[in-house]
């Protein structure tokens, strides 16, 4: 069935509108702020369900309300970073007539202590995936410009030390890992220590 004529006539005009370029810094950023939502809703919603089932105690309720709440807040900040981050590289684009890299990096530092800065379990583990990625990246971008020596230790030496060092921690020092992380290792290291019938050891992890 057709469209009204009215809605047609209303297409028309949006579409129109969304081709000005006078237009489409702001329009970048509505659209900034729509993929950031659903990204955060595309990475976070899997992640909490799979951990919230995992590992924490409640009722069915609970454990909803925990996981919609965490997707809420990791859409809703990253929706708002990108808006923040594309607004505030156009309006710096705009007071100085071109773009420079520095743009960049201004917006997201201002981005990033206004909207990450806040100490919550969520924000601690998007700037500590992000850290673990930059301090890779720098390490090839100082290779390419040659500011570094090509590296001449083996990978499985690296895969050794990360391992060693994060047992070591869990075990000796908990409380400095992410409490995420903490979870994950009990549940592996620790649980695997206890059972008192079949139903505990193979079937649940703790009995019920």
């Amino acid at each position: 069935m057709a469209a009204p004529p009215q809605l047609r006539t209303l297409l028309l005009a949006v579409n129109a509108l969304l081709r000005k370029r006078r237009y489409h810094a702001a329009l970048a950023m509505i659209k900034g702020f729509r993929n950031g939502a659903v990204y955060g809703v595309k990475i976070r919603a899997p992640h909490a369900l799979v951990m919230t089932f995992l590992f924490r105690s409640g009722s069915l309720w609970e454990k909803l309300r925990a996981i919609l709440q965490a997707t809420y807040i990791h859409s809703r900040t990253l929706a708002s970073f990108v808006f923040t981050y594309k607004g505030l590289c156009s309006l710096q684009s705009h007071l100085q007539g071109k773009t420079f890299q520095v743009h960049s990096f201004t917006a997201a530092f201002i981005g990033g202590l206004l909207l990450f800065g806040e100490n919550n379990s969520i924000n601690n583990q998007i700037n500590m995936y992000l850290l673990s990625r930059l301090l890779f990246a720098l390490c090839r971008l100082g290779l390419d410009k040659g500011y570094l020596p090509e590296p001449r230790w083996d990978p499985p030496l690296f895969s050794g030390l990360v391992w060693g060092l994060v047992l070591w921690l869990f075990e000796y020092h908990r409380p400095t890992l992410q409490p995420s992380l903490q979870s994950s290792m009990t549940y592996l290291y620790e649980d695997s220590n206890t059972w008192h019938d079949l139903s505990d050891f193979l079937f649940y992890n703790k009995k019920k």
